[in-house]
């Protein structure tokens, strides 16, 4: 499997806003501006992986009570 999926976390100022992953950091985190400010920026997590082990991390993130869509 490629490793084409980053995982990141969409902050404002120090506070996550959102934790998620994708495979384009800048559209998606122009995205996030559009909803939470122009302010936010986005903190890519670790090296790009396999969308399924990136799955798998954003669950435990979840799990973790950080904001994602799963969560």
């Amino acid at each position: 499997m490629p490793r084409d999926t980053y995982k990141y976390h969409f902050k404002l100022g120090n506070k996550i806003v959102h934790t998620g992953i994708t495979n384009n950091l800048e559209r998606r985190e122009q995205e996030h501006q559009s909803t939470y400010g122009e302010t936010g920026h986005i903190r890519q997590v670790g090296r790009k992986t396999t969308k399924d082990a990136a799955l798998t991390w954003e669950n435990k993130q979840a799990k973790k009570g950080r904001p994602t869509r799963r969560g």
